[in-house]
């Protein structure tokens, strides 16, 4: 036996009755409550060598880049200018020491005035450098016509096949070339 359906009023009424459950919210977006959080943490403790190391290369040139790497920006006391902690590979200590003036210039238009005045060299094996994309070569463009022709018809005494192939490509080759 089937129960029949209850009325429009019928309905109504024992929606009135029951509680039913509030409809779910999606949850905050992740950046919105962490955003506070993350200046609090960027006021407080810097930015630190993630930034150095991405722009690294320019600011101390592509020689000393190979040859170093920022390790640590070590806050100064009392709110006094920090000191950028860098690992060299032999060497290259005294050229830092000699250009610790200039980079740390650089550093003051990078991090803002004053946030390094001094740099600790620490002598380590660096990490090697992310390589830079090779650039590929460009294509030649196609012979022209002419030039195609005269190929064609100085080979036209060859048999067909792989041989008369290679040649064309290898005369194709030479005549793109600049001379």
């Amino acid at each position: 036996m089937r129960r029949p359906l209850p009325t429009a009023e019928e309905a109504l009424e024992i929606l009135k009755r029951r509680r039913t459950r509030p409809q779910r919210r999606p949850p905050p977006p992740a950046g919105k409550s962490l955003a506070p959080l993350i200046k609090q943490l960027d006021a407080k403790f810097g930015q630190g060598p993630a930034l150095l190391q991405t722009r690294w290369r320019e600011i101390v040139g592509e020689v000393l880049a190979r040859r170093t790497e920022p390790v640590r920006v070590v806050k100064g006391r009392n709110g006094e200018g920090g000191a950028l902690e860098l690992r060299v590979d032999g060497p290259v200590a005294s050229l830092i020491q000699h250009q610790a003036p200039q980079i740390t210039q650089r550093l003051d238009l990078l991090l803002g005035k004053g946030v390094v005045t001094r740099l600790r060299i620490v002598q380590g094996p660096v990490k090697a450098p992310a390589a830079q994309p090779v650039p590929r070569p460009r294509r030649k463009p196609p012979l022209d016509a002419a030039q195609e022709r005269d190929l064609a018809d100085s080979l036209a005494a060859q048999p067909e096949g792989g041989l008369k192939d290679a040649l064309l490509k290898l005369g194709r080759a030479v005549l793109r070339e600049p001379r």
